[in-house]
């Protein structure tokens, strides 16, 4: 606008010329450039470029126009005052002595929760943020709603659960619940990161202790099932070889063993080793006596 001011002096400059005599020469030119200078500046801050990752807020004579300006060159009113808001992931940490989140579990114990919020603002809810909440969104929505549900939330779990078991249900509920409330705010919550749960010494010890319990009654369970496991193929093995013999038994009546005699003594005479073989020896066939000589 610093162009557009120069050139409406330069043409009131002009005019008061006219009046002169003397400066009446120099009239036109300095209307001339006065008028270039106001055009000029127009049209210059009638383009306005916005950045990646932000978006454009118009107000004119004081009034927030709903109309969000994207990133790139836009065509706006000379007049109007532009604002700009980021649109980028942004986090926001509550940790440490100071700023942790102190909570009452179910059971009555006091636990410091370090949270990190991630979210972004929406676009096309920019204005409205601005209009009903301005710049310091952070300080009046995003942590006071964040602190408040955490602690609504964690009164329905006992520390215990908190620390171990449940933690990704608590975390997940608080998703959804702040979620909910950011989103009706202008602001997506993208996620929340439960970093860190601090108990009491003496309930954490207790917790560890328990924790390390579970896990030592798995891995026994584990061994357990595994020896049963394994005595359970060792006895369907053992099944295996007794039926095979049971039936191997069975099959070997005395005709089949007499006629598997006679097929290994008949393999054992045409051995060239042979020097005297023994047939026989029993009731059916009676022994004989064979010499190579």
């Amino acid at each position: 606008m610093g162009l557009v001011i120069f050139g409406i002096l330069f043409i009131v400059a002009a005019l008061f010329m006219a009046k002169s005599s003397e400066l009446r020469r120099f009239r036109t030119p300095l209307l001339s450039a006065g008028v270039i200078l106001a055009l000029v500046g127009f049209a210059m801050a009638s383009i306005e470029q916005i950045e990646p990752g932000e978006v454009g807020i118009q107000i004119l004579f004081g009034k927030v126009r709903d109309e969000v300006l994207h990133e790139g060159l836009n065509v706006v009113n000379p007049l109007a005052e532009i604002r700009t808001i980021s649109i980028k992931t942004r986090n926001y940490t509550m940790a440490g002595e100071t700023d942790a989140i102190r909570v009452l579990s179910k059971d009555g114990l006091e636990v410091a929760l370090d949270v990190t919020i991630l979210y972004r603002v929406i676009p096309e809810k920019a204005p409205e943020i601005y209009r009903t909440i301005g710049f310091d969104f952070e300080d009046k929505i995003v942590r006071p709603i964040a602190r408040s549900r955490i602690r609504e939330l964690a009164v329905e779990y006992d520390a215990v659960d908190l620390y171990s078991e449940k933690r990704d249900e608590f975390q997940q509920r608080i998703t959804q619940v702040i979620a909910d409330d950011y989103r009706r705010r202008g602001i997506e919550l993208e996620s929340v990161l439960i970093r860190n749960i601090a108990l009491p010494p003496s309930i954490k010890e207790t917790i560890e202790r328990k924790i390390a319990a579970i896990q030592e009654a798995q891995r026994m369970e584990f061994v357990l099932q595994k020896g049963r496991k394994e005595a359970e193929l060792k006895r369907i093995e053992a099944q295996g070889i007794a039926d095979a013999q049971r039936i191997l038994a069975k099959a070997l009546t005395p005709e089949v063993l007499q006629y598997e005699m006679l097929k290994v003594q008949k393999e054992l005479a045409k051995s060239p080793n042979t020097k005297i073989l023994i047939l026989g020896g029993g009731q059916t066939v009676p022994p004989i006596f064979l010499n190579d000589k």
